[in-house]
């Protein structure tokens, strides 16, 4: 592999990569049959016209994902990043985006399966800093099932200079803690927002919440202490996806 390229491997991630033209893929290692899939899938295009194409046994794939005990399904390709907008371009002349921005959230899965729920639910874009983001990691873009190839990824080298940005620029910053006196269905949600999630052990930093104009809550039982950050995101994503349809 050169430098730049890294290893993506699961059959939503591959296939949607090679259905997205802004992705450069370089290889697959593919089985008979996922080969077969994949032109099942495709019958329009044939999205493996201009890639080098190898043939592999289901035990060969093996060897590229045993390590991170991940399964394959017969799809495994070699890609290289794709360029994503410049965040002060793309907020120019817009009136209503929401954003996510993650803090201290390190955990591939759990960025992975937020990144999917964020897609499917039309979220502008996902803010994160770019040293804590795991770029290349097969565990994220297994879980994102193939949503990394439809979400604007804004790596940031500050959280809270950006966040602090954005507030100039007529954001609300929403923080989304057990301790918040609003449930965040109470909020009217319009505008410009960004959804500020922390990790699931400590919670977003304290001085990370100082850029935060409210403090939001989502009512659950209470005897239980927490949901999985993926699965508030969803909620939240859910929620206000329902609310621009019926608006």
């Amino acid at each position: 592999m050169n430098k730049s390229s890294f290893l993506i491997v699961g059959q939503h991630a591959v296939i949607e990569a090679l259905r997205n033209p802004k992705r450069k893929v370089l290889k697959v290692f593919l089985t008979e049959e996922s080969k077969k899939n994949i032109h099942r899938k495709n019958p329009k295009k044939n999205v493996l016209e201009d890639v080098k194409v190898y043939f592999k046994s289901k035990k060969e794939l093996d060897k590229y994902t045993s390590k991170d005990q991940i399964m394959h399904g017969g799809y495994i390709a070699e890609v290289e990043h794709i360029d994503q907008p410049d965040l002060k371009e793309f907020i120019k002349g817009k009136n209503k985006l929401t954003f996510v921005c993650i803090d201290e959230v390190t955990d591939p899965r759990n960025i992975g399966s937020l990144i999917r729920s964020a897609s499917s639910f039309h979220i502008d874009g996902l803010i994160v800093k770019e040293r804590q983001f795991p770029s290349d990691s097969k565990l994220m873009y297994k879980a994102a099932s193939g949503c990394m190839e439809h979400m604007n990824i804004f790596e940031v080298s500050n959280i809270n200079s950006t966040l602090k940005n954005l507030r100039e620029k007529n954001f609300w910053v929403y923080g989304f803690d057990a301790r918040g006196e609003k449930d965040f269905t109470d909020i009217k949600w319009e505008g410009k927002n960004v959804l500020l999630f922390g990790s699931e052990g400590f919670g977003m930093r304290e001085h990370t919440g100082k850029y935060t104009d409210f403090f939001v809550k989502i009512d659950i039982n209470e005897d239980v202490e927490s949901l999985n950050i993926s699965n508030s995101a969803a909620i939240v994503f859910h929620h206000l996806s329902y609310l621009k349809k019926n608006s």
